[in-house]
């Protein structure tokens, strides 16, 4: 059986063709979602993609947060689900409630763009356990609003219970508190990060290939198959 992956596009998306190559690459069927379309089509997980869902009006996220499609994968979500969120993605899931948290304007007021290094602190969940809990990898970052933010009560029930996936090492691009790059639920299926993992998949065109263990991740959850 092939693992059906779904790659939402909301107007203004600009990475979820980039998705859409890495879930190819990993092994993986690639399955449009327009945003328009509250039918999933029967994918097995979901890739929100990075961009500027309807221009970033209002706040990231915020209208994208109401789209028909997000109704369902909210509610397939709650279900177990698997829905991973790059950058817009994320600042949807958080607007969505999906996860706790918001993605506010980086702490400089300026846009970074460069590679990354990303601590794994977390194996867990659908869309990281093909890798070690500590392991550093190296992916692209770019975002003008990324900088995570929440109360103290939730940094610190995230930090108990295990919910950081990875964070910023060798600096932070854009002042997240406790240096946090991306976070889960609680069941570990509903996954957000800043950084570009699908950027990362590549020789030719990424830093490294350490992007594309997000995406054998989801196939090792969804079939048992080796990462």
């Amino acid at each position: 059986m092939t693992a059906r992956i779904g790659v939402v596009t909301f107007p203004g998306s600009l990475d979820d063709r980039d998705a859409a190559r890495a879930v190819r690459i990993a092994g993986a069927e690639a399955v449009p979602l327009w945003h328009d379309d509250p039918n999933l089509h029967g994918v097995d997980a979901v890739v929100l993609p990075g961009g500027f869902s309807y221009g970033d009006y209002l706040r990231c996220g915020a209208i994208a947060r109401f789209a028909p499609v997000m109704e369902t994968i909210a509610a397939g979500a709650r279900d177990g689900l698997p829905v991973l969120g790059i950058c817009n993605g994320f600042q949807i899931l958080c607007e969505a409630h999906l996860l706790p948290g918001a993605l506010t304007r980086n702490q400089h007021l300026h846009f970074r763009n460069r590679d990354q290094w990303l601590r794994v602190e977390s194996a867990g969940t659908a869309w990281t356990n093909a890798f070690q809990p500590g392991q550093e990898i190296l992916v692209p970052v770019k975002n003008g609003e990324g900088r995570y933010v929440a109360d103290q009560r939730t940094l610190d029930e995230l930090e108990a219970t295990g919910r950081v996936v990875v964070r910023y090492v060798y600096g932070n691009p854009n002042g997240s508190q406790r240096d946090i790059a991306g976070i889960t639920n609680e069941a570990g299926n509903v996954v957000g990060l800043m950084p570009h993992p699908e950027h990362a998949v590549e020789a030719l065109t990424g830093p490294s290939l350490d992007g594309l263990g997000f995406f054998t991740s989801i196939l090792k959850h969804l079939l048992g198959a080796p990462a």
